[in-house]
């Protein structure tokens, strides 16, 4: 299953020291404007040979230009990131991205937490992307993508012509981790299939993926009326944990 909203851990040159239980993001991204703005055919191999997975989650879920296998898919790829929009996020990211160490250490942090939570789940390799100002964050078969062209900041100008203040105050660089681990936790704990949930009963699920995320951040990322209510539930029952927080379906005790 992909999740669109919108590390197998290498060092890479320039990566710096390492410790165990480090999330160091991939940058995807670096490579694909190689290739995107100069046409580098190794460039393009490094994509399809280093980050298969990555390449296809890209052309086929996000973008939506055709199939991988396509022999002329990597024209259509190159062509679709000529336009001038495109190419001026792609220079936009490479800008305000230069560096990622803040991010890097948020994610260490918010995960090394997760994990002393719920000590089962696993840690995905986390990558960047330029998605063209379509989904967020993706996440997929063990991977968490982040678009970064949609984390440009609130004030940036080709923001203001698309999107409403509401939502452009998300789209900052200190809402890549809490976006990333609300994303993440929701792949690892979905809404039930097997209910028919009201809306009120999406809106507390995702009330309490966000609780628990402004707890491993620690920081209130999140706020609305739903994780208000899973506030004060946690606050009523002081012995439930993130774990079970996380499976407890039962939303009317929330709502009380």
């Amino acid at each position: 299953m992909l999740l669109l909203w919108g590390c197998g851990w290498r060092l890479r040159p320039g990566g710096g020291e390492r410790h165990a239980g480090d999330v160091v993001v991939e940058r995807y991204d670096r490579i694909q404007s190689l290739y995107l703005t100069t046409g580098d055919f190794s460039a393009l191999q490094q994509l399809n040979t280093e980050y298969p997975m990555q390449t296809r989650a890209l052309i086929e879920d996000v973008l939506k230009i055709g199939r991988v296998n396509d022999p002329e898919i990597n024209a259509k790829f190159l062509k679709f990131y000529q336009d001038t929009v495109l190419q001026s996020l792609i220079n936009e990211v490479e800008q305000q991205y230069a560096t990622m160490d803040d991010i890097n250490e948020g994610l260490t942090e918010a995960f090394g937490r997760l994990r002393k939570e719920v000590p089962e789940i696993a840690v995905p390799q986390v990558y960047t992307q330029i998605g063209a100002l379509d989904q967020s964050i993706v996440v997929g078969n063990n991977t968490l993508g982040i678009s970064l062209d949609k984390y440009l900041g609130a004030d940036y100008p080709l923001y203001l012509k698309y999107y409403p203040e509401a939502q452009r105050e998300q789209m900052v660089r200190s809402m890549i981790v809490p976006d990333c681990m609300v994303f993440y936790i929701l792949s690892q704990f979905p809404m039930p299939h097997d209910l028919e949930l009201s809306q009120e009963e999406c809106d507390i699920h995702m009330g309490k993926i966000m609780w628990v995320v402004n707890k491993l951040t620690q920081k209130k990322a999140f706020k609305s009326r739903y994780v208000a209510m899973v506030d004060r539930y946690m606050k009523r029952h002081k012995g439930e944990t993130v774990a079970t927080l996380l499976r407890n379906n039962d939303y009317k005790a929330i709502a009380r």
